[in-house]
């Protein structure tokens, strides 16, 4: 059987399993759309969040941007781990206790504000709308290898599948989902990872393989890695090249970010009790380590076995030619994410760091008769080309593609319905129009979620960043804005409605500004460039800033509030409230 038809018979099994699910729990109530009927079991709800948090960004990116960028870019392992730990102990329990559906209504309620609620939402679907971006690029990653089509293609194609499940079935739906996608994806990521592993250390957990004896060459396999990529001009791969201030406040970013993303804080509502998401919490801690733990080695090994097919004699003068390339490359140069141009017209694969600071290497490879780097690899593409390249069988290819998708799906199914919720509930139901019904209200949501498919869809097809840079910088956003609003509403009973709704729309808009200034886009986005521009404040990147701008909005809100009056007692009293956990009931929908 070819490749292309045991593509579709896997991904088209593990489709025709979502669709299924998602008829058998339409949802048929606002509750059941918002939280599942409130109803689902821990550990259920333990694998749901983790699909819902391992995104396009964690499958299909985040080890290709390992597999780049080595040692530095290990902060994104750091931040997003850390920072679900963060959402667990400081923000979940509390939220739950408190019972509302939506992060908005807590800020609305919490701060006695109509206002703050608005501003909460405009955060929201700032935060979300770029988030998704990211999630339906890789989508489109996706669809268009096990497909065989161009990236665009298949991000239409995604698109269309997204809107059918997510939009029927609402959270109920998606939540049953992603249990059958985490499933999916974590087989996806793990078996290829143990084959590799085993063929290049012997070993057959991947975690420690990353730490073993790479056979061939009889050296450590990171040693090796540092040897291989640095003869081809690129930086050690275990070397640190960023500055330990922007590391510091990149991995801050993705710390708070986490905790502030409302798409996984509305998981914790679709359990009965605040014990429930308590448990929860910590079995998605489990669940989502078993990729996590596992990533760092896919990464590198990918980067190893990429140079390995582009030099297979082991030596960096001898590369392929490119009438011989393998078939990974022919296949994925058809998506348009990997591209080869012959600069020297010698008809060889010149891969190599042609940027490089090391002057010998320069000069040695201008003595070759090198005229510049002729390959170009997408990020995105590691993850999903890795079975591939490392020759694995094609039942692990299709695999793969089918993880990839289940990731992507499930994640931007999840900030849909954040999306379509805050559109829905709070601002119709809660500003516009208080006295809809839950069918008008139901119908508001569905709507609002297919429009917010559209504009993801198209923000997706020119993306500002690779996957993961992309939630990145969604991410920051988050941190800067929503974050501070929350912990402030559950620990500090003395900010008041306007120092949050002043420090939420500070700590957005100075992130915002910076992150155009940054990628200079300025007033017309370049979507196509993904490289930042010489940072502006010390050496702080677009996609570490939000830390400093989640500290603007602590220092305005806590500015502002001291300088107005105390909010009502009433609302002191709620605030001590929620932080005993003790008591909750259902989620209340009005």
């Amino acid at each position: 059987m070819d490749q292309f038809t045991l593509n579709l018979l896997v991904v088209g099994a593990t489709f025709a399993l979502y669709f299924g699910i998602a008829i058998w729990a339409r949802a048929g109530t606002t509750s059941e759309f918002y939280t599942a009927g409130g109803g689902v079991h821990p550990v259920l709800n333990g694998m749901a969040t983790g699909a819902d948090w391992m995104s396009a960004a964690s499958f299909i990116s985040m080890a290709g941007i390992i597999a780049a960028g080595g040692y530095d870019t290990s902060a994104y392992l750091m931040g997003w781990t850390g920072g679900y730990v963060l959402l667990a102990m400081l923000l979940a329990p509390y939220l739950r206790k408190f019972g509302k559906f939506t992060v908005p209504e807590f800020i609305g309620d919490r701060f006695y504000s109509q206002s703050a609620r608005l501003v909460a939402v405009i955060c929201l679907i700032v935060a979300s709308v770029t988030y998704v971006i990211g999630q339906m690029t890789g989508v489109g990653v996706a669809f268009s290898r096990f497909l065989e089509v161009k990236a665009s293609t298949g991000l239409y194609i995604g698109a269309a599948v997204v809107f059918f499940y997510a939009v029927l079935g609402g959270m109920k739906g998606i939540t049953y989902t992603q249990v059958a996608q985490y499933v999916v994806l974590i087989f996806a990521y793990t078996i290829p990872a143990v084959f590799i592993s085993l063929q290049l250390t012997g070993n057959a957990l991947p975690p420690l393989g990353l730490f073993s004896t790479h056979i061939e060459s009889g050296m450590p396999l990171l040693a090796k890695l540092d040897q291989v990529v640095q003869e081809l001009g690129f930086a050690k791969y275990t070397g640190h090249s960023d500055t330990t201030l922007n590391m510091f406040l990149f991995t801050m970013s993705l710390m708070i970010g986490t905790a502030g993303l409302p798409h996984v804080i509305v998981r914790f509502f679709t359990v009965p009790k605040v014990a429930d998401a308590r448990a929860s919490a910590g079995w998605a801690l489990v669940f989502i380590a078993l990729l996590y733990t596992v990533a760092p080695a896919v990464g590198a090994m990918a980067r190893l076995n990429l140079i390995s097919n582009i030099y297979p004699n082991g030596t960096q003068s001898d590369p392929i030619a490119y009438e011989a390339r393998p078939d990974w490359m022919r296949n994925w140069e058809t998506t348009g994410l990997l591209k080869f141009e012959d600069k020297n017209g010698d008809g060889l694969i010149e891969f190599y760091n042609d940027k490089s600071k090391n002057e010998d290497f320069n000069a040695a490879a201008a003595a070759k008769g090198w005229a510049g780097n002729e390959l170009t690899v997408n990020n995105d593409i590691m993850v999903l080309a890795n079975p591939e390249i490392a020759r694995l069988p094609g039942w692990v290819v299709a695999l793969v593609a089918a993880g990839g998708l289940a990731a992507a799906l499930s994640t931007a199914a999840g900030l849909l319905l954040a999306i379509s919720s805050a559109i829905s509930h709070d601002l119709i139901k809660g500003s516009l129009n208080p006295n809809i019904s839950e069918k008008g209200e139901l119908m508001a949501a569905r709507v609002s979620m297919g429009v917010a498919i559209a504009v993801a869809t198209y923000l997706g097809l020119n993306p500002p960043g690779f996957a993961a840079q992309t939630v990145a910088l969604a991410f920051g956003l988050a941190a800067a804005s929503i974050f501070p609003a929350l912990m402030m509403g559950i620990f500090s009973k003395r900010i008041n409605n306007v120092g949050a709704v002043a420090g939420m729309l500070s700590g957005l808009l100075v992130t915002v500004v910076y992150i155009f200034l940054h990628k200079g886009w300025f007033f017309i986005p370049d979507t196509n460039s993904y490289t930042d521009a010489a940072p502006l404040l010390l050496s702080i990147k677009s996609t570490s800033f939000g830390a400093v701008g989640a500290l603007v909005n602590f220092a305005v809100a806590f500015a502002v509030s001291r300088a107005t009056a105390a909010p009502p007692q009433a609302i002191q009293d709620l605030v001590e409230g929620i932080r005993i956990p003790r008591g909750a009931g259902k989620a209340q929908s009005h």
